[in-house]
């Protein structure tokens, strides 16, 4: 018996650890809903990955958005439908936007027809000129200040891959957002940064009542638009090859 409940215990701490995450939240407009696609393909993701999806009417609130902003995805019946990526911190975010954009969520969702008819097909992306970013900061200084100050929590390159937190985006990853230039020239006053940076000449002193709960991490104004430089100029990270008709 003993053995037994050892056995399903270990089944279950996938479902626990999810649980305790909580699910990813993910938005789509009503049109996109009543297509019925969702109640198709959204169990069929949770019973590969164990990870829960659930649908929010809020785009604010939610972890990944369907819309018409972002990375387009598929088309059907209407317009093109596109993923934005709006909170990448949540353990399932990432898991989720590569089953979207990766093989076996593409074919699941090409292969949705409820009434024998395909209602999707695949998109692509359209071509977009990227704008230049001016910026003063010394990359090759941001490099050696990412590694030496980022890498407790995230991969700031190749050589850091094997670094950080598992659920803490890397650099490359942060670098594909469509906001990357604001998160990182005011990261510091983004959570959880508040509680263990310093920012000389811009940051307040830790309270005595509340201090840094780890080796605070201490920059200058300069040495953070050596990072912003250094981001500006690496390669974004591709979160899935575009859709390909079948």
């Amino acid at each position: 018996m003993r053995w037994l409940l050892l056995i399903l215990a270990l089944s279950l701490a996938p479902f626990k650890a999810a649980a305790e995450e909580g699910p990813v939240r993910l938005h789509a407009p009503a049109a996109l809903i009543e297509t019925g696609l969702f109640d198709y393909i959204l169990p069929r993701f949770t019973l590969k990955h164990r990870v829960r999806v659930e649908l929010i009417d809020t785009p604010a609130e939610a972890h990944i958005a369907l819309g018409t902003e972002g990375r387009p995805l598929f088309t059907g019946p209407s317009q093109t439908w596109a993923m934005e990526i709006r909170d990448p911190d949540h353990p399932g975010t990432a898991t989720l936007a590569d089953w979207l954009t990766g093989e076996i969520g593409r074919n699941t969702i090409l292969a949705y027809a409820p009434d024998g008819t395909p209602l999707f097909s695949e998109a692509k992306a359209p071509e977009r000129e990227t704008a230049a970013v001016d910026l003063s900061g010394d990359p090759e200084l941001g490099l050696r200040v990412s590694k030496a100050k980022c890498t407790r929590c995230h991969a700031v390159d190749d050589s850091t891959r094997m670094a950080g937190i598992g659920s803490t985006p890397s650099f490359a990853v942060l670098r594909s957002l469509p906001d990357w230039e604001q998160r990182f020239a005011a990261f510091y006053v983004l959570n959880p940064h508040p509680s263990f940076t310093q920012i000389a000449d811009v940051t307040l002193p830790f309270s005595d009542l509340t201090p840094s709960p780890i080796v605070p991490i201490e920059m200058t104004l300069d040495e953070v638009d050596a990072v912003l430089a250094y981001v500006a100029a690496m390669k974004a990270a591709d979160l899935g090859a575009p859709l390909q008709h079948q």
